[in-house]
């Protein structure tokens, strides 16, 4: 027998004088943590398949249950850390590549915590939302420069194709497959009530779900998965997916185990097989062969659906952004590179891309001193975590935000970040029959409302506390921003002051 290098990254501490040996704990847990000892006549953890989950925390009924960090140290080594020498024990073993789940855990700087926003006092009186109307509908698309009206008074310009949202919030793009139908449909349910969209992602639309189009954006993915001429026309928009934040210049992979006939039926791929996308469109090497891509998807669907191009923020952001607003896209979307995802490289997830926060300023401002900020809307992404991040955001330059995190979150994710194995106990990132009932959409649907329905009661409170009464007035005004604990180069890409000034 070899030697075994890996201690367990989690402790299961279980309480004897509370355990009531009920099981359940063990019928709960999709990694087998847990089982019962007939000889001992108790429950027993193997600490090695326990990925923090909080399941069995959640369910046990006499709080017997509690995780905690193995408490194992290796050697001290500001350099060659526990995790660092355990990743490099994994590789040895397997000779594989280190996948991991949601988004970077890495602790870089987050700057909408080093944001601050300006309030109104004397001079410019606050606006009270309870008494007062407020405005947060969004539309989102190309705009005209200017409009021009017929004698009769009517309407000469042509307007292109809008996405009306009733808040600034849309749920971003999480395949079937990668997650389960029931957190698709409480997604597509909620989208449906709130008066907003939700994503499908690069895994098609399944039929069932094609009542919901008129609060579908639907995918268009390096792979086509699920593409096809009934599935561009089902949705209320096309997106163009040319990067995500989790793994920026990466293609998708979708396991074999989690395409089941469903999954497979929607994709249009063989059950069972992996589902792998190409890291580039092999059709677009050029802003014109994008250009191209854009209104061949305007062209199938009659000129009736706006096109949205997502991209990955990266470090030339705003010239490709530039590139995009003339191609002929509507929107563009970009995800930061917290972004999550179902599975990424785990040195990809870790390494590549760059904040949202400086990705949107810059793009903002660059589309500004060019002139052609009307031609698109902006749409970000990227580990957006309550409702001060999305008025931030918005004054930083955004129409308006994606949320994917969050809303599992909602669902009732833990980000035990293990969503790659698809054994989620939450019944949220697996294609398990078992695991899938656990998620209620009856239940995740109105968990999904209430969440936006109080991010969109504090956007209007902070609104008002600006002495504004629109969101529109707040986007991209950064004077309603201030920077805390930022160097003078970090400020000016954003475009704020510092605190005090």
């Amino acid at each position: 027998m070899g030697i075994n290098y890996f201690t367990p990254q989690y402790e299961v501490c279980r309480d004897p004088k509370k355990c009531i040996k009920c099981k359940v704990c063990m019928r709960q847990c999709a990694n087998e943590v847990h089982s019962y000892d007939e000889e001992l006549d108790m429950m027993v953890a193997d600490d090695s398949k326990c990925v923090d989950c909080q399941r069995c925390v959640s369910l046990c009924p006499t709080r017997a249950l509690r995780i905690t960090k193995y408490k194992n140290e290796f050697k001290e080594n500001a350099n060659w850390t526990q995790q660092h020498i355990t990743e490099i024990y994994k590789q040895a073993n397997t000779g594989g590549v280190l996948l991991s789940s949601m988004g970077n855990p890495v602790p870089y700087p987050i700057y909408w915590d080093k944001l601050l926003i300006n309030a109104s006092q004397v001079t410019n009186p606050s606006i009270d939302p309870l008494r007062e109307p407020m405005e947060t509908r969004v539309q989102l698309g190309s705009k005209p420069q200017k409009l021009e009206f017929a004698e009769d008074g009517k309407l000469k310009t042509k307007i292109a194709p809008h996405l009306e949202l009733q808040v600034p919030i849309m749920f971003s793009a999480m395949s079937y497959g990668s997650i389960s139908r029931n957190a698709h449909e409480s997604l597509a349910r909620a989208a449906e009530e709130l008066g907003t969209y939700y994503n499908t992602g690069e895994g098609g639309l399944n039929e069932d779900f094609y009542q919901y189009g008129k609060n579908t954006i639907v995918q268009v993915a390096s792979g086509r998965f699920g593409v096809h001429v009934g599935y561009l026309s089902a949705g209320a928009a096309i997106e163009i997916k040319m990067g995500q934040g989790a793994k920026p210049g990466i293609g998708g992979h979708l396991p074999g185990e989690k395409v089941g006939e469903d999954v497979s039926k929607t994709r249009m791929i063989p059950v069972g097989s992996d589902a792998i996308s190409p890291a580039p469109h092999h059709d677009i090497y050029s802003i014109e062969d994008l250009r191209q891509l854009v209104f061949s998807l305007k062209e199938a669907t009659a000129y009736t659906k706006p096109v949205i191009v997502k991209i990955a923020a990266v470090h030339n952001v705003a010239a490709i952004a530039s590139g995009i607003a003339r191609s002929g896209a509507d929107i563009i979307a970009i995800d930061g590179y917290r972004g999550g995802t179902g599975a990424a490289p785990t040195r990809i997830r870790d390494n590549v891309g760059i904040p949202i926060e400086l990705a949107l300023a810059s793009v903002d401002q660059r589309l500004r001193d060019e002139g052609i900020r009307n031609n698109v809307s902006l749409v970000v992404a990227g580990s957006i975590r309550n409702s001060g991040d999305i008025v931030k955001a918005i004054a930083l330059g955004a129409d308006a935000v994606y949320i994917g995190t969050s809303a599992l979150i909602a669902l009732g994710c833990h980000v035990c970040r293990s969503c790659h194995g698809g054994k989620c106990n939450w019944g949220i990132a697996t294609q398990r029959p078992d695991l899938v009932k656990r998620l209620n959409p009856d239940i995740g649907y109105k968990r999904l409302i209430n969440l936006v329905h109080a991010w969109d009661h504090e956007i209007k409170e902070m609104l008002g506390g600006m002495g504004i009464n629109a969101i529109e007035s707040l986007k991209g005004n950064r004077l309603m921003l201030r920077g805390i604990g930022l160097s003078q180069k970090e400020l000016d890409i954003l475009g704020v002051m510092h605190a005090g000034e």
